[in-house]
């Protein structure tokens, strides 16, 4: 019998029916953690631009005025690809271009991008061999889209990972690499210009490290934490960008549209 009262009373019961712990709440919604999000992330927030106005000369305008007209109306969409195989045993960047299977694959990402039946605006590329080559190939499939050489898109080192590991370790490398890096992040992930009237397509074509960086900046997420992720070559990132600011990533390394026997990650 004692065992058995006692054994009521850790239970809660009362009256012969059980009783929550006081503790338990009816309804838990977790509070948020971690930073609230940042709006203008990309300094580029027009509410907060006033274009050499003050502040009471802002106020005093009405919503036909010019810092209503500059607000961005039209939204990115960056398409983040990175380059196919290619040769890692070449010495030099010239010999390091991409293996009869990368070049498959490039065909591959370029026949998914102009499956998909977007005008593309704008098709930026890495200047080194690998991201050059990928992206004459997928060109080919695109008609009337200009390529754009950049030497800021180049592969790196963006910064020290966590959980850290021993690739690189002289602190020059993420210093040199990662100010580049983070450079490109600047020059190519951001809201639309005010003057951009119409939704945009944007296809960049670089490397693993700096679309897991690009991917970690624009989400807001500890950019430390680029090596935690995988990509498939000739995947395809897909960034949308509002002009409130917000970001979406409506697609992270996609590949599904190649065989599984054409799948690397070299």
């Amino acid at each position: 019998m004692a065992h058995r009262k006692t054994f009521k009373l850790l239970c809660g019961f009362a009256g012969g029916s059980a009783v929550l712990p006081a503790w338990t709440p009816a309804s838990h919604t977790p509070a948020p953690t971690g930073h609230a999000w940042d709006f203008n992330w990309d300094k580029r927030d027009p509410s907060l631009l006033s274009n050499g106005k003050s502040k009471k000369e802002s106020a005093t305008e009405g919503p036909g005025s010019e810092q209503d007209n500059g607000k961005p109306k039209a939204t990115r969409n960056i398409l983040l690809i990175r380059h196919s195989q290619y040769n890692l045993s070449g010495n030099s960047d010239k010999e390091r271009i991409l293996t009869p299977l990368g070049r498959e694959q490039a065909e591959l990402t370029g026949q998914r991008l102009a499956a998909l039946g977007l005008k593309y605006d704008v098709f930026i590329h890495s200047s080194m061999s690998r991201a050059t080559e990928t992206a004459n190939i997928i060109n080919k499939h695109l008609a009337g889209v200009e390529l754009v050489s950049c030497d800021l898109l180049r592969e790196g080192a963006p910064i020290e990972p966590v959980p850290p590991v021993t690739h690189w370790k002289p602190d020059a490398v993420y210093h040199e690499d990662g100010a580049r890096i983070e450079a490109a992040f600047r020059r190519y992930i951001h809201r639309a210009d005010p003057r951009q009237k119409e939704d945009s397509y944007e296809i960049i074509v670089c490397h693993a490290n700096v679309i897991r960086y690009f991917v970690c900046r624009a989400l807001q997420f500890p950019p430390e934490g680029w090596l935690r992720i995988g990509l498939n070559n000739g995947s395809i990132t897909w960034l949308t960008i509002r002009p409130s600011g917000r970001v979406a990533l409506r697609t992270l390394g996609d590949s599904g549209f190649m065989p599984p026997d054409k799948l690397t990650r070299t």
